[in-house]
Order: C-alpha cells, then structure tokens, then sequence
C-alpha cells in the first residue's frame, strides 16, 4: 500500500535489524522513500547481506548512496528513466549499463522482456536470452525474475546459472494471468528446467 510505504523510514529499519541480519538477501523497490533505501544499502553492505535494488518507480538516484547495493536491476523504461538514454535495443541496454557501471554500480541487469536480460559488471557485459512461451500476460514478470534470482543465488547458484534460471522462471509467470498467482511452484519450475534442457 502507497500509504504504509511512505512511512517506512530508516529508523524501522534499525528497529528491524535483528530479523534482517538473518536475511540472505534484502531487496529493495523506490515504493518506499529514497532515504530509507539508501540507508538499507548501507546496512545490507555492512552486515554481509546481498541487497538487490529494482528502482520502480523510476526517480533520479543519488549514484554514490546506491553504489553499495549487489545488484541494480532496472527494466529498459527505468533504465532510460534514469540515464535519460534511450534503451531500444541491446546495444542501448550496453551503453546504459556502462553508464551505471561508470557511475559506481557494482552489477546492473537491464531486464529487456522477450529478449531477455542484460548482465553487466566489471568482469563482463553479457546478453542472456529468453526462453520462448505463450505470453498472455506480462504483469509481475520483473518481480517474478527479481524474486527468483534472489533464491537462486541465496541457495548457491553462481550467477551464470542463476540468470537464465530467473529468465525462466519470469517468462513462465507471462503464460497465466495476474501476478503472484502466475507464479510457479518449485517443483513446476524445475519440471520446465527438465524438460528445456537445464539442469538442476
């Protein structure tokens, strides 16, 4: 709700610490004040927990209190949002994602729906495409792939494994209509994984 999330300030955060310092990771929306999410930042950075930062709604960032987040994963219209460039095509999403990585960002996946994501470090700028379905509908894809990701290197996956894994299981989410109640269950995932040639 529009209303709770306003409040949420960095002091429920710190009210919240003995619960998140058991967090494997902690993932952030701009649904909440910035100043809160940039006081989570710091507090995942320095308590050793992954912070996963999606900046929906699009609003301009403060790069250096964002620059200790693990991931920044925006879509193309956030990432232009941002940047203020245009991200049409895959060669768009590489130089908005140089643009981040210049900035301080540690790693930026620009999620591109049909075609894919995006991975962008210091170590690699790397296309991982998408796996075909019958899209019905593609509401709650990014929460779907952002969610995922998160338990998929929370149990271990590096993240080469863990990317197309979160592809997977976001294009699964548009085959069925609404949000959470799109999303599969493990044991469906992982029957999908099977049977497209992946491995478990």
């Amino acid at each position: 709700m529009k209303g709770a999330n306003d409040t949420l300030s960095p002091e429920d955060v710190d009210a919240a610490e003995p619960l998140l310092r058991k967090a494997d990771a902690i993932i952030l929306q701009f649904e909440i004040p910035l100043r809160t999410v940039y006081h989570t930042v710091k507090f995942a950075k320095a308590n050793g927990i992954r912070c996963i930062v999606n900046p929906a709604p699009a609003q301009p960032i403060d790069y250096k209190e964002m620059g200790g987040a693990d991931y920044f994963i925006p879509n193309e219209s956030e990432a232009e949002a941002i940047t203020g460039m245009a991200v049409h095509s895959i060669d768009d999403a590489k130089k908005s994602a140089e643009s981040f990585l210049r900035q301080g960002m540690r790693r930026v996946v620009i999620t591109l729906g049909e075609r894919g994501c995006l991975a962008a470090g210091p170590d690699r700028i790397e296309l991982i495409p998408a796996f075909r379905v019958q899209a019905v509908d593609t509401t709650g894809a990014g929460d779907a792939f952002i969610g995922s990701l998160a338990v998929f290197l929370s149990e271990g996956l590096p993240e080469e494994e863990a990317l197309p894994r979160a592809n997977l299981y976001a294009a699964l989410s548009t085959t069925k209509v609404g949000t959470q109640k799109s999303f599969c269950s493990r044991a469906e995932f992982e029957k999908e994984w099977r049977n497209r040639g992946g491995r478990l």
